[in-house]
């Protein structure tokens, strides 16, 4: 008997983290799958009249989702403790290319913004890779400063992380991407508070960061305030700055419970702007109603909690924080598309994970799913 009980305790640890973080490993494939669905759907019509085929977007985000499978496996197979002394490296990458969209003779320029770089019939967005490299990077210098035990010091715990940040947010301020800067600022304000830095040090640059967000908000560009008024007051102006979010509101008041139907929707006849990638939650809400969206969000759901169960767990303080980011990550790309979408949030243009068409987003997402499987794989193999 004591020799069976042993066999089956020491199986699991023989599987691939790939396969063992089950309840990671199923809420993402169902929802990439959800998402190829509703790509196709979202993207037909667009599809047809700019490329003469209703399967373009579909091939493509067929390629993206085989390349992103593939790289999860990978980073569930390294150990997530490689990236450690690897931090620096993956954050000036980080930066080198954040610098190289800027140069013309790499940048594509599209709506007045340079934030991709051009690989032949694919385009890469460093702002995307960026997140994950600050991830990796924060958790490497808080627990570096932790074992040092000055974290709880201003001087360390807080001005060398914001100094990064600072640094960061220019390069992605210069293509210009606001959003993505709100994003990482968060990110590494909770990662600097889950770590233990003290909260009343974490509040002190807040009334600086006020000021410039006011500045960027309301002089510096003035779409958007546009899109805090169209937020705010959106059936003032249907036709004009309220356009996204009312189309997007109709989209999810004619689902209903059960919805239309796939492939049923007609907000995605060019009345909803990008509905197979900023707006697609609104599609799925038109054609899966009321029940599909609360189905993609328990799978979100899921998957967060496994995210936080994986950070308490950890065998290190550096894969807690590791851990930590990257579900807040992932936990705000879902509160922020989703919010844009339901009215509750001003628009950002930001992916939904997984589901949404674009080859950057889903293979970053993909490979921080597969570094979050290492760290609770050996987490668990740990405790065996």
């Amino acid at each position: 008997m004591a020799n069976t009980l042993g066999a089956r305790e020491y199986i699991p640890n023989r599987l691939h983290p790939f396969f063992r973080e089950k309840t990671i490993l199923f809420p993402v494939l169902i929802l990439t799958g959800i998402g190829l669905v509703m790509v196709y759907s979202a993207s037909c019509a667009i599809a047809m009249d700019e490329h003469n085929t209703l399967f373009y977007y579909l091939k493509r985000q067929a390629i993206f989702l085989f390349a992103s499978l593939c790289i999860m496996y990978i980073t569930a197979s390294l150990p997530y403790k490689l990236y450690k002394s690897m931090a620096y490296i993956i954050l000036f990458t980080a930066m080198g290319l954040l610098i190289a969209v800027l140069i013309p003779a790499l940048g594509i320029k599209a709506n007045n913004a340079r934030r991709w770089l051009d690989f032949g019939p694919f385009a890469f967005q460093p702002a995307e890779f960026a997140k994950l490299a600050m991830i990796l990077f924060m958790a490497y210098s808080l627990s570096k400063k932790q074992e040092t035990g000055k974290l709880r010091e201003f001087s360390i715990g807080v001005v060398p992380h914001v100094m990064w940040f600072s640094l960061m947010a220019v390069l992605i301020l210069f293509q210009p991407d606001f959003g993505t800067i709100v994003v990482l600022g968060m990110i590494c304000w909770g990662m600097m508070f889950t770590a233990g830095v003290p909260l009343r040090y974490l509040l002190i640059p807040l009334p600086l960061i006020i000021p410039v967000v006011a500045y960027f908000l309301v002089f510096k560009v003035s779409y958007r305030l546009e899109r805090v008024i169209g937020f705010l007051h959106p059936w003032d102006d249907p036709l004009g700055n309220g356009f996204q979010l009312t189309n997007s509101l109709k989209a999810f008041g004619s689902g209903g419970l059960f919805g239309k139907g796939i492939g049923l929707s007609m907000q995605k006849m060019h009345f909803l702007p990008e509905p197979h990638t900023d707006f697609i939650f609104s599609i799925i809400g038109e054609e899966l109603g009321l029940i599909g969206v609360t189905a993609i969000l328990v799978l979100y759901g899921l998957i967060l909690h496994t995210g936080t169960c994986i950070a308490r767990q950890a065998d290190t303080f550096f894969g807690a924080l590791t851990a930590t980011g990257i579900t807040l990550y992932l936990g705000l790309q879902v509160i922020i598309n989703t919010g844009v979408t339901l009215g509750v949030l001003p628009t950002k243009g930001l992916t939904l994970p997984f589901i949404s068409y674009g080859g950057t987003s889903l293979i970053i997402n993909m490979a921080a799913m597969g570094i979050l499987m290492n760290i609770g794989a050996s987490a668990n193999h740990g405790h065996k």
